[in-house]
């Protein structure tokens, strides 16, 4: 039997779990049965907290498909209430590990962590659309009827096209106003529409600057699981100081059976 932890960060959810004694080793083929809405726990993703000599620790993160994935911002801020919870952070700022890069998540009030995301260097345009990399590959498409487009056939002619043989995270975007966005995300390794996606929206704001949609440098983005602002600084078309900010909370903890 294993004991796990759920939590979410606008209704994107995941399994956490301590390894700070390495109790646990999970296959690909676990981390997809705990995954499981129907078989096991239900979650978007599953990550593990491992010790660390260079941070508070070190976080593994796995999508719902049971493979290994690249950052994610939803995770990263779950991951840091969890290790609060748990003692394995003491303060106000948790410093954690991930693929060798080193995050900072300050715990604000009322349950909200800001997270700082990796710079963003370059962004690229495909037709009228861009793509890029905030810790994970993010296609942005504008439109003034987000909930008029079938995400999920859209998402996936672009998810599974030459032109990202890797696969990339899909995202629609809807201009409320200068400084405010709505928006829905598929996410590869999911390959399904989440209710949110941190990295996505992380994206989407520095998209809505890039394009010249505003000057503003603190952006409100409303998703189906909840509202985050992202705050960043910019120089020359290149993002810096990049924080995202929103919920993360758990939901409840037990055991599973590893054999499920």
């Amino acid at each position: 039997m294993m004991k796990f932890y759920k939590y979410q960060g606008c209704g994107n959810d995941f399994v956490l779990l301590d390894q700070r004694n390495s109790e646990y080793n999970m296959t690909s083929k676990t981390v997809k049965n705990i995954c499981d809405r129907r078989f096991g726990v239900g979650a978007d993703g599953l990550m593990e907290l491992y010790s660390s000599d260079k941070a508070d620790f070190e976080m593994r993160y796995y999508n719902s498909d049971g493979n290994l994935s690249s950052f994610c911002g939803n995770g990263g801020r779950c991951i840091a209430q969890f290790s609060k919870d748990i003692g394995a952070v003491l303060g106000e700022r948790a410093r954690f590990i991930f693929n060798d890069a080193v995050y900072t998540a300050d715990f604000l009030m009322n349950g909200l962590i800001s997270l700082n995301m990796q710079n963003v260097l370059g962004i690229n345009r495909l037709n009228n659309d861009l793509y890029f990399n905030t810790g994970s590959p993010h296609y942005l498409h504008f439109t003034n009827d987000i909930d008029g487009i079938d995400l999920i056939p859209f998402a996936r002619k672009i998810r599974y096209s030459n032109d990202f043989p890797e696969g990339i995270n899909v995202n629609l975007v809807e201009e409320i106003d200068n400084r405010t966005i709505k928006m829905r995300t598929y996410e590869r390794g999911v390959e399904d529409e989440t209710f949110s996606c941190g990295t996505g929206v992380t994206a989407a704001a520095i998209a809505l600057h890039f394009k010249k949609s505003t000057n503003d440098t603190s952006i409100n983005v409303n998703t189906k699981g909840g509202n985050f602002k992202v705050e960043f600084s910019e120089k020359d078309g290149q993002y810096f100081n990049i924080n995202l900010i929103g919920p993360a909370f758990k939901v409840f903890e037990g055991t599973i059976n590893l054999e499920v």
